[in-house]
């Protein structure tokens, strides 16, 4: 089965081993990816582990499965970001000298727009609170659009999010949500926005039913 991240490996060779504690993420995009492919799978253990130390003060399984209830996780997509890849190559040679070096370069995504976003209640309302992406050593930036469905209606989340190493490990810390984000409407015989080269119709829109 293809990886919930849309990358092109299945998922129990690309999400699955850092959902199930096997390995763990040497980089912040392989990081968002397995925390986006928690939530299409219900993993709320995984995304509470995997936020900062700080973040995760005041949250629970229970508030992350409450923030994600009624969605339909079903496509990612990453956006190149050049302060990301060049940071991940930096402090992705720290972690590997510290953890398995098997760990290979394969490469998540959080709530909702229009409810409580990011398991935080990252609403539209409160985005001046939540810190400007950054970065500097042990600090990545992540830009991404995840795909979900709610009451049979299509929505996109897009947003740019801080990560940084903790204990030689990634940790998501915060994002800022672009004003793009919301409901949409996609043609159902456009290629599919989760890559598979089939029409729309023919392949994630059956998972809004």
């Amino acid at each position: 089965m293809r990886c919930y991240c849309c990358s092109s490996k299945p998922f129990d060779e690309c999400c699955e081993p850092f959902i199930k504690g096997d390995k763990h993420p040497s980089s912040a995009e392989q990081l968002m990816r397995s925390r986006f492919s928690a939530y299409a799978t219900a993993h709320y253990q995984y995304i509470l582990e995997t936020y900062t130390k700080e973040k995760q003060q005041g949250l629970s399984v229970e508030d992350l499965a409450q923030s994600a209830q009624g969605a339909t996780w079903f496509a990612l997509k990453v956006h190149p970001t050049l302060a990301a890849s060049s940071v991940d190559s930096l402090v992705g040679n720290s972690i590997s000298s510290t953890e398995d070096s098997s760990i290979d370069s394969t490469v998540h995504a959080d709530a909702k727009v229009e409810a409580q976003t990011n398991a935080e209640a990252i609403s539209k309302p409160n985005l001046k609170s939540i810190s400007k992406p950054i970065s500097k050593p042990n600090n990545a930036i992540v830009e991404f659009t995840a795909y979900y469905f709610e009451n049979k209606s299509m929505y996109q989340l897009h947003e740019t999010s801080n990560f940084s190493v903790e204990d030689g490990k990634w940790r998501y810390h915060d994002g800022v949500l672009h004003d793009d984000c919301g409901k949409i409407k996609y043609g159902r015989n456009l290629p599919c926005v989760c890559g598979s080269n089939k029409k729309f119709k023919q392949c994630c829109a059956t998972k809004s039913r």
